[in-house]
This record gives C-alpha cells, sequence and structure tokens, in this order.
C-alpha cells in the first residue's frame, strides 16, 4: 500500500499493470522516477477518484471509488518506436 493525495492504494495492481514488482514500484515511488496525477471528479463521477502513472516508456490509468476500490483499469505500453515510413516520398525536406 501506499498513499497518493489522501488515498490509499494497493501496490499490487498498479505494480502489475506497470509489468513491474511492487517493490520496484515503490522505490520508483520513493525515488519520483515514475510521476503521477490524481483527479477527483465531480458531476456523473462524483465520488470517484481518476489516478494516472507515468514510468519511461509505459501509461497506466486506474479509476477508484473514494474507498479505494479499482472500477477501472487502462494501460498503454510505449516500448517500441512507431514505424517510420521510409523512401524519399515522406521525407520532411521532400517537395
Amino acid at each position: 500500500m501506499f498513499t497518493h493525495q489522501g488515498i490509499e492504494i494497493d501496490a499490487r495492481p498498479v505494480a502489475k499493470g506497470l509489468r513491474i514488482d511492487p517493490e520496484a514500484l515503490r522505490a520508483a515511488l520513493r525515488k519520483a522516477t515514475v510521476a503521477r496525477t490524481m483527479e477527483k471528479n465531480d458531476g456523473n463521477e462524483e465520488g470517484r477518484v481518476r489516478v494516472r502513472f507515468y514510468p519511461t516508456r509505459r501509461r497506466l490509468r486506474l479509476l477508484f471509488t473514494a474507498q479505494g476500490v479499482i472500477l477501472q483499469t487502462s494501460s498503454a505500453d510505449y516500448s517500441r518506436r512507431p514505424r517510420t515510413p521510409a523512401g524519399p516520398d515522406f521525407s520532411p525536406s521532400h517537395r
């Protein structure tokens, strides 16, 4: 468990979503090598909290109740570079 802006979060599902072990997550949070943001929702999602984690090559978003129950998770992996078209037709300097 760790606390982020007054909400206790279980490190295990966060670590699983980031594909690292919980101890590595705790160490990264202490060293601030994993950034995180939090939004408290109002309106239709009042009482829910969205927390995003931003390590170097992966993104994780969790939607929680105010009691810390995970309602939804989503993640993206940015470790692979996007394919770049090759050839003179795609060159930025080609006119």
